[in-house]
């Protein structure tokens, strides 16, 4: 059955959802999206999703004609629709055909229904590798449609056996192009506040972990990341996943570590609990 999504202020099947060429979204890359994640018809975290979609739209000076509580309604109602237990929902929110191709316009709205891809129950087991890039994103804590860099790059990392890169600038450590980066020294919990993406996973695992770590919100130098025991990104897609190697240099012992595997047990319980009261 083709799946359906919210476009323009109906519930249209794929085939029936066009967004005009002149689109600066097209034209420019100019444009905002959310993703968030269902799991048993639920979806995760939908308030937080939300309210992030809206604020990068505010900060990209693009308007919405929709309240958080409405676009929460046609979630529930696409959900519904497609009849998926676990499915990718993708708020998107266009630039808008520009009379001059390049001021916005009147943006379109669309709600996607998507298939979900997770990584393997092996990758959590082992831990991935990421390689580090020299880049800070523009604008990173808008979550914008452009995503070109990254795209670019991934066949880079892809041949180099990595799930993905690591930005650094100078000396600091930023995020990956798609998850925060954490790292655990002794007792602490590190996770950087500057040039990232405040992610909705990473909220969660900060108040999942501070009643057993020391919190530190604060710069990630290249020599922590030399002395760190352990290392993870979090994402919507790839919750809490274990990083065991930077380049060829190993974190820790090389093994998904202790407390890496701690809060990913502890975010899903969080997830169950979600699940029992929703």
């Amino acid at each position: 059955m083709a799946r359906t999504h919210f476009f323009q202020g109906s519930f249209e099947t794929a085939d029936k959802c066009f967004i005009d060429s002149g689109d600066i979204s097209i034209l420019r890359g100019y444009g905002v999206f959310d993703f968030l994640r269902t799991k048993r018809f639920v979806p995760l975290f939908v308030e937080d999703y939300i309210e992030r979609f809206l604020k990068s739209a505010k900060e990209m000076h693009l308007p919405i004609d929709y309240t958080a509580g409405e676009i929460k309604s046609l979630i529930a109602e696409l959900i519904r629709i497609n009849a998926e237990p676990q499915s990718g929902i993708r708020l998107v929110l266009t630039g808008g055909v520009s009379e001059n191709a390049f001021r916005p316009g009147k943006p379109s709205f669309m709600i996607r229904s998507e298939e979900l891809h997770m990584p393997s129950d092996e990758v959590y087991r082992v831990g991935v590798k990421l390689v580090k890039q020299q880049f800070v994103r523009s604008m990173p804590k808008i979550k914008t449609t452009n995503y070109a860099y990254p795209v670019w790059l991934s066949h880079q990392w892809k041949a180099q056996g990595a799930e993905d890169v690591l930005y650094y600038e100078g000396q600091e450590i930023s995020e990956s192009s798609r998850a925060n980066f954490f790292i655990i020294k002794g007792n602490q919990l590190i996770t950087n506040y500057e040039n990232i993406l405040f992610g909705i996973t990473r909220k969660r695992v900060l108040e999942l972990a501070k009643s057993k770590l020391e919190v530190k919100i604060r710069a990630i130098s290249l020599a922590d990341l030399a002395s760190a025991d352990e290392a993870f990104i979090t994402s919507t897609t790839k919750r809490i996943l274990p990083v065991v190697s930077v380049d060829d240099q190993h974190i820790g012992d090389g093994q998904v570590g202790y407390w890496t595997a701690y809060l990913m047990q502890q975010f899903e319980q969080l997830e169950e609990r979600m699940l029992s009261v929703y």
